[in-house]
């Protein structure tokens, strides 16, 4: 059985001395500690009533042996906190699934030239190995030079296939990052470097809407969404009108929007009322 964070704050100001109103506390667990005499009840009025705990010791023993917390403190404290690791859980709870912990976090880089990396101040060169992309876990230490830029791609199928769209940025020098496992953790390590970061995601109202709400609520001025130069050929010859039709009802507000770009490539979209997506830049050269 797990411990909710809510009733754990409230049992441990019951330790502290605390009373506790009744109305806040109705959960099954709560009337189990009652019925075992952990907790003690008091009518403050005709109709409302009080909790507080009598015996502390009890309660203590009590949240051991039925919750495996023994330290009710350090499990509130640590069960907010996104860096726990499972071998410090045990230490505040003989089950070391007490929340959902996370092991394994981070996110995919890749590449097609070379380029050097630090990580936990160890210089790294990533590789643009065929079949391979690399996983940062360590992102907090990731260190890159300041001249490169981040391009965060929407589609698995464009991440793979990298070297087949590298003639859309010759114009700068990229680090591709992968917008999925979704996770924040892309997004902490964006807003902790200089780096400017450039979005290439489908060119349709739900692309536009991802890059404004996920990276440029985030980033502000440093975050750019990509428009090729001949984007109104692209979508005229290949855009897709289901794609419109579908997201019409998810249009941005162009007038939350300082991009002029931005702006053309939204009128381009209701004007032949088709999106594109990104995988057309795959095989297209």
């Amino acid at each position: 059985m797990k411990l909710s964070i809510n009733i754990a704050i409230k049992l441990q100001a019951m330790l502290n001395g605390d009373e506790i109103p009744s109305s806040s506390l109705k959960q099954p667990i709560i009337l189990k500690m009652i019925e075992d005499g952990i907790i003690q009840s008091k009518f403050i009025s005709k109709t409302k009533r009080s909790y507080f705990i009598h015996d502390k010791e009890n309660l203590k023993n009590y949240l051991s042996l039925d919750f495996g917390i023994n330290d009710l403190s350090a499990y509130i404290e640590q069960i907010n906190n996104p860096d726990l690791l499972r071998s410090d859980a045990i230490e505040i709870a003989s089950n070391s699934k007490i929340k959902n912990i996370r092991t394994f976090k981070g996110f995919l880089i890749n590449c097609y030239e070379s380029i050097e990396i630090k990580i936990q101040q160890k210089e790294i060169t990533l590789q643009p190995n065929a079949g391979i992309f690399h996983f940062i876990y360590d992102y907090e230490s990731l260190v890159i030079p300041t001249n490169i830029t981040i391009v965060g791609i929407e589609n698995a199928e464009n991440f793979r296939h990298i070297h087949q769209q590298k003639y859309l940025f010759n114009h700068i020098t990229p680090i591709f990052i992968s917008r999925y496992p979704q996770n924040n953790d892309a997004i902490k390590w964006l807003k902790s470097i200089p780096n400017n970061y450039l979005h290439f995601g489908d060119f349709d109202f739900e692309g536009i809407n991802i890059f404004l709400h996920e990276y440029k609520k985030q980033l502000g001025k440093k975050a750019h969404f990509f428009i090729p130069d001949n984007i109104e050929e692209l979508i005229k010859t290949y855009g897709n009108a289901a794609i419109y039709n579908k997201q019409i009802n998810k249009q941005p507000d162009i007038l939350k929007i300082d991009n002029k770009k931005m702006i053309e490539l939204i009128n381009l979209i209701h004007k032949y009322k088709k999106g594109l997506e990104q995988e057309i830049f795959i095989n297209l050269k």
